[in-house]
């Protein structure tokens, strides 16, 4: 899909939410090596018997970071479908948030997916595509969102003089 393909899939889709990404369920082992990885052993996350003795939850809750971050493999898992844009095509990289909001405790074995709304193409630098997504995490069974937000993707395209080779890994 050529840099022009790749603006114009996306353009298409502002405003337009995506269709959701597959349900997630949330592990307590993936919690645990989420705090062992970011060195936070809060016993509200990782240890299920105290969080249910003495936290208002009934047990553990995914850290809300490690609700965020699930947002990169839901997204990923979304973007050749419903965004409208070739993930072969161009090279994306996280540029970061304008708003992140942790609406609702996640507790583990619950389900989560996520929906992503474009709101803003920015084509102003050349070879490159800023896009601003609303982005929701949603529960299953829940009338509230796990968390809400604004995330802002660079789309690096392919030009004459730079390919994205680089970027990838040999086939």
């Amino acid at each position: 899909m050529a840099g022009d393909d790749v603006l114009t899939g996306q353009a298409v889709n502002i405003g337009q939410s995506s269709l959701p990404s597959s349900w997630r369920t949330v592990q307590q082992a993936d919690i645990d090596a989420f705090g062992k990885s970011t060195d936070d052993m809060d016993p509200m996350h990782v240890e299920p018997a105290w969080a249910a003795a003495n936290g208002p939850f009934g047990g553990t809750i995914a850290f809300g970071f490690w609700t965020l971050a699930m947002l990169t493999s839901m997204v990923r898992e979304i973007a050749g479908t419903s965004l409208g844009t070739d993930v072969q095509a161009h090279f994306g990289v996280n540029y970061g948030f304008n708003r992140v909001r942790f609406v609702e405790p996640v507790r583990v074995g619950a389900r989560i997916r996520a929906i992503v709304t474009p709101i803003h193409v920015d084509t102003s630098h050349a070879g490159r595509i800023l896009t601003t997504m609303d982005v929701k995490v949603e529960i299953e069974g829940s009338a509230r969102p796990a968390l809400v937000a604004e995330w802002l993707s660079l789309t690096i395209l392919p030009t004459e003089s730079g390919r994205l080779d680089g970027f990838r890994r040999a086939g």
